[in-house]
């Protein structure tokens, strides 16, 4: 079996999700390979007029109950969203910014500091590494050097070993993080105030992180939606990449205009 059809079997398996009710709903999103395409350097991923129209279609739809959850940062994310979005879990949870804008982050970045320089160290070494510094985290990114995986990965984790730090894989990508929320955190922290609290939670995404969101929306009464069926997963229904995920969040907000 391919892994082509692997992915197919698993999308068919899955099945879309129901249609999406804006009333009833406080809706998480990832960014990059969920509602944006992923760029080989995360910096090539810029602001979107249709994808902005979309976000503010279904942030009034919503009533505000929009946030989105990315292992970006906070400046990044009002960089990309052009800073139309007030509720965001950036960093895969470890800052938040909630929707009335009050901001918070985890604690316990100091060895990362140490580890950056070793992590650049080791990057130098192949230009198709890049390596990211998100200040609560730093991630090195292999997607430009994909032969230079096995190695990245070993890096990072004996880097977290040695400091007591967390390893986190993404998709060809692995992060040095402090310890606290992940984008699961994110989420429950979100439904624990307004305008978010006693609506269903969805979770769409499509990274490795996003795994965290999926079973957190399902613990606490909703779902996760996964947004390229490539591996299995915790989400319970499943879109065909960035554009189904697209027409599937603007068909309620055609239907209600």
């Amino acid at each position: 079996m391919t892994a082509a059809q692997s992915a197919e079997e698993l999308l068919d398996a899955l099945g879309p999700p129901p249609s999406l009710n804006l009333a009833a709903t406080s809706l998480f999103l990832d960014l990059d390979g969920t509602i944006a395409p992923l760029e080989p350097v995360p910096q090539d991923v810029g602001p979107d007029p249709d994808r902005r129209r979309l976000l503010d279609a279904l942030r009034a739809g919503l009533g505000g109950r929009l946030a989105i959850v990315s292992g970006r940062t906070l400046a990044d994310l009002d960089r990309v969203l052009e800073s139309r979005i007030p509720a965001l879990g950036a960093v895969h949870g470890l800052v938040m910014r909630s929707a009335d804008g009050q901001v918070s982050q985890a604690t316990g970045a100091g060895p990362l500091r140490e580890a950056l320089a070793d992590i650049r160290a080791f990057a130098a070494a192949d230009r198709g590494l890049l390596v990211e510094d998100k200040g609560a985290a730093v991630s090195l990114h292999y997607r430009g050097a994909p032969g230079a995986a096995a190695a990245a990965c070993d890096v990072v984790r004996r880097l977290a070993a040695r400091l007591g730090l967390r390893a986190q894989q993404g998709d060809m990508v692995i992060e040095l993080r402090a310890d606290g929320p992940d984008k699961g955190g994110a989420v429950a922290a979100f439904m624990a105030e307004a305008p978010f609290a006693g609506r269903t939670p969805i979770f769409v995404g499509d990274d490795l992180t996003d795994e965290d969101g999926f079973r957190a929306a399902r613990r606490l009464g909703g779902y996760g939606v996964i947004a390229s069926a490539r591996r299995p997963t915790d989400a319970s229904y499943a879109l065909g990449g960035v554009e189904g995920v697209r027409a599937w969040l603007a068909a309620p907000v055609r239907q209600a205009a």
